[in-house]
């Protein structure tokens, strides 16, 4: 497939690149089978696979779950796996269309085999939720229409993929897709010497211990107000000076950045506020003072909100977690930035919602030239999220609520340390042209940092809990740079 660039999007005086356009080829891989070994008795499933389009921007390949055993399958202890040769350098990105249990139970993340073949090297492994339920003896799963793409929007190609059936139009068994129930395989044939098998890798999975040392930035934002001189002591600037990113005279405003409870918690609220004027727009930033981060394991939980909390809604607002340092010189190389930026309303040409994840290399403000790498969701993320984002010497790595969202190559890896940035902002007045005030808000639970660490989604969970349960809310070892 070609790769096409959309129309641009704006972060404060600069403009975001956007890729939003790629084609795919079709075929079928060989390899020499691995025959895999029988289950339990009584709990046995096979897989029936279609592949619902040769072409266009996506591969799509589409699955049923039968019970063929003589007792009922929890489905959450099924897993699929789909094997395929990635293109070098790729990332991908998992998104389920419609699924008769529910997208909301299935999950979908990417490995990398111990033995790679001539059409496999990453494997696509598909779960499910406790909400997926059970399969009765001889029932299905129903559709499982499922999708992924490059997380660049680049070409991708299947003709080289050892599970892709470019004639399987309908559903029928299919043995080049692996099963497994409750870690024991039960259908299908591997690519050779690749048996499945519980993959430490995957952020999904055990162990969830993270690993010990490593300076770390913890905090659990415990404060009483923006003025706490805690927040200070603890290396945390709240703006109050004017400039961009959003609505030019707009107000960055200190006193919207509060600490409410949230059932027994505490967490952080920045509010942004607008009757439709610049004068009456007031947005909110807070972020470290130190400079100091660079690799590692930066994690936040984040509320975003799709709606004020009065007023009419539309304004175009984009609610973040990221880290950056400066920019010293037009196309400067050693720029770095890296974020989560959602879009409940749109803006930057889209129509409605949209989660960003973002690596940015460089850019040049006028005449406008950037090098970056994306990955989105369009989809309301309306509620409280895990965002993790990983850093080592190879890649980035974005994942939201423990599912991989987005991998970036080693082109984006940053040269200089970095500061840690929440804010919630307007890109412009045309969204919502009211001047009836409303205000959104969006919330922090906790951050984290541990310095040249990466840390699965699973072990930073631990981590969090870990320094909850020993009363610490705040802890930062991290040498400054």
């Amino acid at each position: 497939m070609t790769s096409s660039t959309s129309p641009t999007h704006v972060r404060g005086n600069r403009i975001r690149a956007t890729l939003l356009a790629a084609a795919l080829a079709a075929g079928v891989g060989c390899a020499t089978l691995t025959t895999l070994p029988a289950a339990a008795a009584g709990e046995q499933v096979k897989v029936q696979y279609r592949q619902s389009s040769t072409g266009g921007d996506q591969a799509e390949p589409w699955f049923k779950v039968v019970n063929t055993g003589s007792s009922s399958v929890s489905l959450g202890q099924v897993k699929l796996r789909y094997y395929f040769k990635a293109e070098a350098g790729a990332s991908y990105t998992f998104r389920c269309s419609w699924a008769v249990k529910g997208c909301a139970n299935i999950t979908g993340t990417f490995g990398t085999l111990a033995n790679p073949t001539s059409t496999a090297d990453r494997y696509l492994e598909i779960g499910f939720t406790s909400g997926a339920g059970s399969l009765a003896a001889g029932a299905d799963s129903g559709d499982l229409q499922l999708r992924f793409y490059r997380s660049d929007w680049r070409p991708l190609v299947q003709s080289d993929d050892y599970s892709f059936g470019p004639s399987q139009t309908s559903y029928g068994d299919w043995n080049k897709v692996t099963a497994t129930v409750g870690g024991t395989p039960v259908w299908g044939t591997a690519p050779a010497g690749n048996t499945p098998s519980p993959d430490p890798t995957d952020p999904t999975d055990p162990p969830t211990n993270p690993p010990g040392g490593g300076a770390t930035l913890f905090d659990d934002f415990t404060y009483t107000s923006h003025t706490d001189p805690a927040l200070a002591s603890h290396g945390w600037s709240v703006r109050s000076n004017s400039g961009g990113p959003g609505v030019p005279g707009a107000t960055w405003a200190p006193d919207n950045v509060t600490f409410v409870r949230d059932g027994s918690n505490t967490v952080m609220n920045l509010e942004t506020s607008t009757a439709g004027t610049a004068g009456t727009t007031e947005m909110t930033e807070v972020l470290t003072r130190a400079v100091k981060f660079r690799n590692g394991t930066y994690a936040a939980r984040v509320h975003f909100s799709d709606a004020p909390r009065s007023g009419p809604d539309g304004d175009r607002l984009v609610q973040t977690f990221f880290t950056i340092n400066d920019l010293t010189a037009p196309m400067a190389d050693d720029y770095a930035e890296y974020d989560f930026e959602y879009l409940p309303n749109g803006g930057w040409g889209e129509p409605s919602n949209i989660l960003y994840t973002t690596s940015w290399e460089t850019y040049r403000p006028d005449p406008w030239e950037a090098v970056n790498a994306h990955s989105e969701s369009r989809t309301s993320y309306a509620g409280w999220h895990d965002l993790v984002v990983t850093i080592d010497n190879s890649s980035i790595v974005y994942y939201v609520d423990g599912q991989e969202f987005g991998r970036h190559d080693s082109r984006y890896l940053p040269e200089r340390p970095m500061s840690i940035n929440f804010n919630q902002w307007l890109i412009d007045l045309a969204g919502q042209t009211s001047t009836t005030p409303r205000s959104y808000d969006q919330k922090v639970d906790y951050v984290l940092h541990v310095k040249d660490q990466v840390l699965t989604p699973a072990q930073v969970a631990a981590k969090v809990a870990a320094y909850r349960t020993a009363g610490t809310a705040f802890q930062d070892t991290v040498p400054t740079a």
